[in-house]
């Protein structure tokens, strides 16, 4: 079967420009708490301040992305997203030259690189739905999402020899040339059709960026595959964010693993999450995006009950950490490719921005949420029964797509813009069209 992405060039562009970004991050993630321990003595408080500091921006996402659907030119947005991360994170070794580095830094690098992310993000959708056309929305999320599981499997032993070879704070540059490297990339992409202009027009000079945000978060409660996505996404990310704080502390004191044994499971649990991505696309074809979607979203939370009864000797309780990991992997996939290209199929093109900050802001700002009780659960009622609350409250989540239209979808190019009319007025004229 020949692919729908066959000869598009200015995909592979933009697809390459991420894979180095995706890659350059495994190396942050590793090496922005290492500084925090290594070089600045911090507290399991202040490493933990500092990945809330990284999420944080998500909840203003709401207003960014209805500031960005006024834009009339979103690569732009993704390039300037592109630069000003890749500025932040070059002051960390600036710093580390003249020994200057201090938490407070790690903190303000943490905020603008989540803020720049979170714009890259909004910007990200409507680039996407103009970049790719239609009958190619399953194949182009598949390849990104397989190339997002490459990095999380090898990117870690990338990080951890930069590190070890060139120290935490210089080995951060690698991921700033990453980002400088994907801005150049994707700089140079050009796409069929024009950029869309804002509902507003390209100034937004009609309508405040409050009033934007209000009707992007009030498109998506009243969409029926939005509303129920956007319920399914948010309950699996709090209860998996409550267990995903707790697993390597269980593997270390409960099940008693090294370091080494624990990185080994991850590495050979990620292999689940690249099958998951490649997989998706033809499993999707053979039994439906939105089966594939509901089989998706049980899978991913459901093996971390796994964990909770592992014992045994020191062999099979790496295993079952690794199998865990890895059916884990593979859920996320087969729940995210489909469900971002239904996404991308029914929201109208003047939306896609304000829909995405809205989602994003109420699906990333509970997994601070999540991970904060996660502790609490761990220290009044232990780390396995904690566990088996993250797998079992993850699992209920389904429950937001059974009585929806997801699970029906065949396929997600057959969908149509279910173009609802906008609480303050703001809709186009023309009949609302139920998506098929």
């Amino acid at each position: 079967m020949t692919s729908p992405l066959r000869g598009h060039r200015a995909f592979r562009r933009f697809w390459a420009g991420q894979a180095v970004s995706q890659f350059g991050d495994r190396v942050s993630e590793l090496a922005l708490p290492l500084i925090a321990v290594g070089a600045l003595d911090a507290s399991t408080a202040q490493v933990a301040g500092l990945t809330a500091a990284l999420w944080a921006p998500n909840l203003a996402a709401v207003f960014l992305g209805a500031w960005v659907d006024g834009r009339p030119d979103q690569r732009r947005l993704l390039v300037l997203a592109d630069l000003v991360r890749a500025a932040a994170l070059a002051t960390l070794p600036v710093a580390a030259l003249f020994g200057a580095v201090t938490l407070g830094q790690l903190y303000a690098v943490a905020v603008v690189t989540g803020a720049a992310g979170v714009l890259f993000g909004n910007a990200y959708a409507p680039f996407f739905a103009r970049l790719v056309p239609r009958s190619a929305y399953l194949a182009a999320n598949s390849r990104l999402s397989g190339t997002r599981s490459a990095a999380q499997l090898a990117g870690p032993a990338l990080g951890g020899a930069l590190v070890q070879a060139l120290t935490a704070p210089v080995a951060v540059l690698a991921d700033a040339v990453s980002f400088l490297v994907s801005a150049l990339l994707v700089g140079g992409v050009r796409t069929d059709r024009p950029p869309t202009d804002g509902a507003d027009g390209p100034d937004g000079a009609d309508g405040a960026v409050l009033r934007r945000a209000r009707e992007g978060l009030g498109f998506v409660l009243r969409h029926p595959y939005l509303r129920a996505s956007l319920g399914c996404c948010t309950t699996v990310n709090f209860f998996t964010f409550l267990g995903f704080g707790l697993t390597v502390l269980f593997a270390g004191r409960e099940l008693g693993l090294s370091a080494g044994r624990i990185g080994l499971a991850f590495g050979l649990g990620a292999t689940g999450g690249l099958l998951g991505a490649l997989g998706a696309p033809a499993l999707s074809r053979r039994i439906g995006a939105g089966r594939t979607i509901v089989l998706g979203a049980v899978l991913f939370p459901a093996p971390i009950a796994l964990l909770a009864v592992a014992g045994g000797p020191v062999w099979a309780r790496t295993g079952v950490l690794a199998a865990a990991e890895f059916l884990s992997g593979l859920g996320v996939m087969l729940f995210d490719v489909p469900l971002n290209a239904v996404q991308a199929a029914v929201v109208p093109d003047r939306l896609r921005s304000r829909v995405s900050g809205a989602f994003a802001t109420v699906n990333y700002g509970v997994r601070p949420l999540g991970a904060l009780l996660g502790g609490l659960l761990g220290t009044v009622l232990g780390l396995r029964p904690a566990l088996l609350v993250a797998a079992f409250g993850g699992s209920l989540a389904v429950l937001w797509l059974l009585p929806s239209p997801v699970p029906r979808v065949r396929a997600p190019e057959s969908l149509v813009p279910l173009d609802l009319p906008l609480p303050s007025g703001g809709g186009r004229d023309g009949a609302v069209r139920a998506a098929r």
